[in-house]
């Protein structure tokens, strides 16, 4: 079995230190194989694989998620960064563009990663929308990892749309 490079990178530090060896090769495990039509089409998946649900734009989850909160949706949109030490979030945007609205997306029950630089890819993700006031010490920590958060408050909170997927697809 190939092992994610972002395991091995858990193994050194990471998001959540505190994992032991089984629980990171039970990770390895639920990390999906790629599938033949997506390895095909040059796309990597990870997680489950993605329902058969129309695809919602970004941008009008983004401009109205409480109309979507709490619903799983099939997204499209540009990765604009990835966590820099082991992959267990993205950001979904609609383009590259740092102007451009985007939200983090995070893997459900931290069952599996992205690349560490999936950042310039393209990606379709399966995610429940939610959003949430992050605490200051989330933000800093995020922060750190290479996150953005464009409505911060003074104390240091942010309030985010943010993306919970069961499966992604990659492809440059």
């Amino acid at each position: 079995m190939r092992v994610p490079i972002c395991l091995v990178l858990l193994q050194l530090g990471g998001c959540n230190t505190s994992r032991s060896s089984e629980a990171i090769s039970q990770e390895a495990a639920r990390v999906a194989p790629e599938e033949p039509a997506a390895a095909a089409a040059g796309r990597q998946a990870f997680g489950a694989a993605l329902g058969k649900r129309p695809t919602v734009a970004l941008a009008d989850v983004l401009r109205h998620p409480d109309k979507f909160a709490n619903q799983t949706l099939l997204l499209e949109g540009q990765v604009r960064r990835a966590c820099s030490r082991k992959g267990c979030w993205m950001e979904l945007s609609e383009s590259a563009d740092p102007a451009s609205a985007g939200c983090r997306v995070t893997f459900k029950d931290y069952g599996f990663f992205v690349p560490t630089d999936a950042a310039g890819s393209k990606a379709r993700v399966e995610a429940a929308v939610q959003t949430k006031v992050v605490p200051a010490s989330q933000v800093a920590h995020l922060e750190e990892e290479g996150a953005k958060f464009a409505d911060k408050a003074p104390d240091g909170t942010a309030r985010e749309v943010r993306l919970v997927a069961t499966g992604v697809e990659l492809w440059r």
